[in-house]
């Protein structure tokens, strides 16, 4: 036997009654909760208060006679029950100060009638044999957490904003709080952006075999190998590998770490040396808190979903993507892949601002550098789609100056330039790095190793350009 979804007849009653003896006061008070025409189970009452945010949007006043009016220009009268109905609601409520209760009741019941909508969509895609189980889980969390974003939240009043403001800043000054984001462990880096930010969208951009997952897997590894500080925590990095597996991506942080060739490696070549430097490594990136999920295929509902998880579990701090081109969203790509990117770029970012944490997402540039004599990449080159810059808080392009004969700086072979084109925060500017081709590793200018040659000086004048 079919059940009556939830509903407060008496309460959508009180909300319109007191409406219509306060509308403005009461109708702030549904926005302040988030209570709109279609909150309302009955399609009586939901007319009647679109009629009644009308005339206020309008600026014209609200009372019974003026409601009435309005529902008879529309041909809407007869369908909210006549003039008595009308003034039906006024007589129930005698008084509009227990607004708010009846807002509270009517937002609460069409919560709980949403998620029993979103229960029945799960359960017929449930009976949906073509469809596979981890698509349907992955599609329930979002739908979900859709409706518990619709949930009220109570805007904070701008002296008490000022107020934490100010109190953050005074622990900054008197060092007890540290002004920088989530530290990189590169110091020319975190000097320009200071730390990544929560909630940030960075992308890390560069032409292929540039090093950018590289550079992704080295700020990784110094982050999950870092400490939080006073309290000697650990820092959970994870990575979504839409390119590389799981097995590849260790192998290559292992050899990273121990100095040790990958390729050499595959060759069964390995000295004493290096073989204790593996075991090293080993030892000490098997209490890294690192996560690596591979899976194929991952739209961007479902990374958000597993995103999720991750971060409930295992309190993740750091997060990259490897890369934005790789993913796909069918429901988006009926509008062209230029669409579908933008589509993407737009929920790596309310990823980044659901998780409450940075996230790297790593983007191909277009073939457009190539055409310039040094290779230096533009914000325009980012391949696909404008919206990955508009969405973007930090730009950071990648390119190694050696690989282009024309470029002034080509004679150093191990100087990689991470460009900050964009900082939505900080200045923009240049870091250089030495890149280890041998060891696929990223490491500060001033960073020096003993038995390793010193690179090479450079002008200041080629250093600089005009």
């Amino acid at each position: 036997m079919p059940r009556t979804p939830p509903y407060s007849q008496e309460a959508e009653v009180g909300v319109l009654g007191s409406a219509l003896i306060d509308a403005e006061r009461v109708l702030d008070l549904c926005v302040q909760q988030q209570v709109a025409a279609d909150s309302f189970f009955v399609g009586a009452h939901r007319i009647l208060f679109e009629c009644i945010q009308s005339l206020i949007q309008k600026g014209r006043p609200v009372d019974n006679l003026t409601v009435i009016q309005s529902l008879k220009e529309s041909n809407q009268l007869d369908k909210v029950g006549g003039q008595e109905a009308i003034d039906g609601f006024i007589d129930e409520v005698p008084t509009p100060a227990n607004a708010g209760h009846y807002i509270r009741i009517v937002r609460n019941k069409h919560l709980l009638r949403r998620l029993i909508e979103k229960s029945n969509e799960t359960i017929e895609e449930c009976y949906n044999a073509e469809i596979d189980a981890d698509h349907v889980l992955g599609r329930t969390e979002e739908r979900f957490f859709e409706v518990g974003q619709e949930r009220s939240r109570d805007l904070k009043d701008w002296p008490e904003l000022i107020d934490e403001t100010w109190k953050e800043i005074n622990l900054v000054l008197d060092g007890k709080k540290s002004g920088h984001g989530l530290k990189t462990g590169y110091d020319d880096l975190d000097t320009t952006l200071l730390g990544f930010r929560d909630a940030e969208m960075i992308v890390l951009a560069a032409r292929p075999s540039m090093g950018k997952t590289a550079l992704a897997l080295n700020i990784m590894e110094r982050i999950a190998l870092e400490k939080a500080g006073s309290h000697d925590e650990s820092q959970p990095v994870a990575i979504f590998s839409l390119e590389m597996s799981a097995e590849s991506l260790t192998r290559r942080m292992l050899c990273t770490h121990a100095r040790v060739s990958s390729h050499e490696l595959g060759q069964g070549i390995c000295s004493n040396e290096d073989h204790a430097a593996l075991m090293s490594a080993a030892d000490l990136l098997s209490n890294a808190p690192i996560y690596i999920d591979d899976s194929a295929g991952l739209t961007p509902p479902e990374m958000r979903s597993r995103a999720r998880r991750m971060v409930k579990k295992h309190g993740i701090r750091f997060m990259v993507v490897d890369y934005l081109q790789l993913m796909r969203w069918p429901e988006e790509s009926y509008n062209g892949r230029q669409n579908e990117v933008a589509a993407i770029s737009t929920a790596m970012k309310a990823m980044a601002k659901e998780l409450k944490i940075p996230v790297m997402v790593l983007s191909q540039l277009s073939r457009r550098p190539e055409d310039r004599s040094s290779g230096a990449p533009k914000l325009s080159d980012l391949r696909d789609s404008g919206a990955i810059e508009q969405d973007a808080d930090v730009v950071m392009m990648l390119r190694r100056p050696s690989r282009y004969k024309d470029d002034p700086l080509a004679d150093d072979p191990r100087l990689a330039i991470v460009e900050i084109a964009k900082n939505r925060n900080g200045p923009t500017g240049e870091v250089h790095f030495n890149f280890e081709d041998r060891f696929t590793r990223f490491e500060s200018r001033d960073e020096s190793r003993p038995g390793e040659m010193p690179p090479p000086p450079v002008d200041d004048e080629e250093d600089f350009p005009d």
